[in-house]
């Protein structure tokens, strides 16, 4: 057993299963998650304790927990004095960030800010709605909202729902006015434990570890063989911004080269190195890429 060990806050509900992949890709990989909230993690230096993403930022700030994952939203949300770490651009579904958004019923005589002056808005994220209302001069009753808020549109003048996609809005004939905050998750961390020396190193390394496997997801590694001759027709088919890895092969005449390159190009690319005079191509996934 470790003799020091950090308090890391894994976020339980809609983030969790990304949460847990992203970890696993990063070599830390977490086990023993069903119905269970204080789960296995392959690091004796670290305690993992699930919670939801709502509370996470206030046991972070209180020192229950030295570091946790939430969203900034909920950051905000619970006005939490903390360490935000780095930002993880990964959410439940997507990697976009997450946005809440003011939403009215398709058919609402609603049709800018100013027409909620005395209206009633149902929403889990009341304090940041609050705000947002009170900065802009408009006087609003603020109710909290105990989930299934799509379904309360007909009750309320208006609601304040999370999107990543804005489909499901649609889907419920919601229009959407404006965005109220956007949202990225973050890794934060305990202001105290920021400060003791092993405590921010281990945060820091989770953050390198989770950040570097975050950036490897939508890249590919690359390598191929080429005939000396054929080198400057494979370079030009390259993205300019990549510099590749040469080296010589025991036939003279031919060298070998990896890169790594973005995913969503390799479809079109291959066919093309192969024209080049490319051969032994051979492309492979990632988990970690370290700038």
């Amino acid at each position: 057993m470790a003799e020091q060990i950090i308090k890391l806050g894994i976020p339980a509900g809609s983030l969790q299963d990304a949460t847990i992949s992203l970890f696993k890709k990063a070599g830390l990989n977490i086990a023993n998650t069903e119905r269970n909230y204080v789960p296995d993690i392959e690091d004796e230096e670290i305690s993992a304790i699930m919670l939801r993403a709502q509370e996470m930022s206030r046991y972070v700030a209180d020192g229950v927990l030295d570091a946790g994952i939430t969203g900034y939203d909920w950051i905000k949300e619970n006005d939490s004095e903390v360490v935000e770490v780095s930002e993880l651009r990964y959410s439940k579904s997507t990697s976009r960030p997450a946005r809440w958004v003011l939403a009215v019923p398709i058919d609402s005589n609603i049709s800018k800010l100013e027409d909620f002056e005395g209206k009633i808005i149902a929403t889990e994220l009341v304090t940041v709605t609050r705000n947002y209302f009170a900065d802009k001069g408009i006087s609003v009753k603020v109710e909290f909202s105990w989930g299934a808020t799509e379904a309360k549109a007909g009750l309320v003048d208006g609601i304040v729902e999370l999107t990543e996609t804005g489909r499901s809005l649609k889907a419920n004939n919601l229009r959407i006015l404006d965005t109220v905050i956007t949202s990225t998750t973050r890794l934060i961390a305990n202001k105290d434990a920021w400060k003791d020396k092993f405590k921010r190193k281990k945060i820091e390394d989770i953050s390198i570890l989770l950040n570097a496997a975050i950036d490897a997801r939508d890249k590919v590694g690359l390598k191929m063989n080429i005939k000396k001759s054929d080198l400057q027709k494979v370079l030009d088919i390259l993205p300019a911004e990549k510099s590749p890895t040469m080296s010589n092969l025991a036939d003279s005449d031919y060298i070998a080269m990896e890169v790594i390159i973005e995913g969503k190009v390799e479809r079109n690319l291959v066919p093309a190195l192969k024209r080049a005079g490319a051969s032994g191509i051979i492309t492979y996934p990632l988990n970690k890429v370290i700038h």
